[in-house]
């Protein structure tokens, strides 16, 4: 059933009651949870991928996403009510379809210029099988004016008029780890379209699954804006974060107790703060964060320079890290040349299996180029993926010269360091996540740096 532009009671009423049929353009991570969710709350929906093996698995109900709670269930359940397929044939579903959403990678290229290759193609189908009425969505964080300026052109190529479609950029904002919770309703949804009518049509929609409602916004490029601006500013405050942690080393003040302090509500009542600084640590890693900058500074002709520096900052803290690998080793009198060192945490955030822009890939390139043994061990990878990084799959503390702690784990805020002591040759502690205690390490002997503590 076509939805575009009718009352909202009445695109509700279709969707829950399972008239409408959904396709949604990539199955990764944010993909698969979102048709699922769409699926539990009445749709029809088909899942689009261009890799095979993803698409059978997500058919026989298995799921292809790790690390993502509640979703392996959800997906077995919709698939097996027949509310859920998946194909790789991306016009067909789009022919069958009456809502697409567009949910793939944006990336950057070797000149960290945005890429929407994925964008671009998953368009480009969609115009194949694109009918009058159809009401297309991207998910996809993108460079303002992407929908207007990229998306737009490319779906007219069906031969439909602008008039006879609908188009809305209503961005994802969830997080590796709680998916289905963020797209339910931790955050509401935030819609734009090219269009009253298509903000309008993407407000009904998105009202069905998210619990939190929906924000309307001018435009889709606002939209864009909205969400661009959020992890900018994510990267610029821990960016200061960062800053201030050090200046607060450097004059012998503890950074933890500042930021501490300086965050405590001064409203118990409503809970708001004078301040609200981000943590500082290791490195910004993750596929939004680090990337995010570029959609805006590399697409406006406006000074950028604040932002820009924020950036250099967060990809200069894997090396602050490095130089306190060389200053503790140096406390005993060790070369880096030759020594031991083990990472703890390959993912760039805890509990999350995700590596992209990780701070232990810069980390581990400085460490070997100063001639380190390199080991790395994460508990969400196998050795196998260990080794791609180039350093040696780690297998315990023994002989090891020091530990660089990356990576915020539950199961590393859980070592006994009096048994760790015990097996290490040198026993030197980088922290760049403020998990360790110092006072307990240092009783045992360690040598303790850290980011964010004195």
């Amino acid at each position: 059933m076509k939805v575009y532009g009718l009352p909202e009671d009445e695109i509700k009423e279709a969707l829950v009651s399972g008239q409408v049929t959904v396709a949604v353009y990539g199955l990764g991570k944010m993909g698969l949870p979102l048709a699922c969710v769409f699926a539990q709350r009445g749709a029809r929906v088909v899942g689009v991928d261009i890799n095979p093996a993803v698409v059978a698995k997500v058919n026989q109900g298995i799921c292809p996403v790790e690390g993502e709670p509640g979703l392996p269930e959800l997906l077995k359940s919709v698939v097996a009510q027949k509310r859920l397929s998946a194909t790789t044939d991306g016009v067909s579903a789009a022919r069958e379809s009456d809502v697409l959403i567009i949910l793939v990678p944006t990336l950057l290229d070797q000149s960290k210029n945005p890429d929407l290759t994925a964008i671009v193609a998953a368009a480009e189908v969609i115009a194949g099988g694109l009918s009058c009425g159809d009401f297309v969505i991207l998910e996809s964080t993108v460079p303002p004016r992407t929908t207007r300026d990229v998306l737009l052109p490319i779906l007219k190529g069906s031969g439909l008029t602008e008039e006879e479609f609908g188009l809305a950029h209503c961005p994802e904002r969830t997080m590796s780890g709680r998916a289905i919770r963020d797209i339910c309703g931790s955050y509401p949804k935030v819609v734009g379209g090219v269009n009253q009518r298509s903000t309008a049509t993407a407000a009904a929609i998105y009202s069905v699954i998210n619990q939190k409602g929906v924000v309307r916004v001018s435009d889709a490029t606002t939209a864009e804006m909205v969400k661009i601006s959020e992890g900018i500013f994510r990267d610029v405050n821990i960016a200061l974060a960062n800053e201030l942690a050090l200046a607060c080393q450097d004059m012998g003040v503890n950074p933890e107790e500042v930021f501490h302090v300086a965050n405590e509500p001064y409203d118990e009542t409503s809970g708001r703060h004078h301040f609200n600084f981000h943590r500082p640590g290791a490195g910004v890693g993750g596929h939004c964060i680090p990337v995010y900058p570029y959609f805006l500074t590399k697409t406006t002709r406006t000074d950028t320079s604040l932002i820009m520096t924020a950036r250099r900052v967060n990809e200069a803290m894997p090396y602050r890290m490095v130089d306190l690998v060389v200053e503790g080793l140096n406390e005993i009198e060790k070369s880096v040349n030759g020594s031991k060192v083990l990472l703890l945490g390959l993912a760039f955030r805890g509990g999350v299996k995700e590596a992209r822009y990780s701070p232990a890939l810069p980390i581990i390139q400085k460490l070997k180029l100063l001639k380190a043994d390199v080991y790395l061990y994460d508990p969400l990878f196998e050795p196998e993926e260990i080794a791609e990084t180039g350093a040696r799959p780690g297998n315990g503390f023994a002989g090891m010269d020091c530990l660089v702690i990356v990576t915020d784990h539950p199961e590393f805020k859980d070592i006994n360091w009096e048994q760790v002591a015990l097996q290490m040759s040198s026993k030197v502690i980088v922290d760049g996540r403020q998990v360790v205690k110092p006072e307990e390490v240092k009783r045992l002997g360690f040598i303790y740096k850290g980011i964010g503590r004195l």
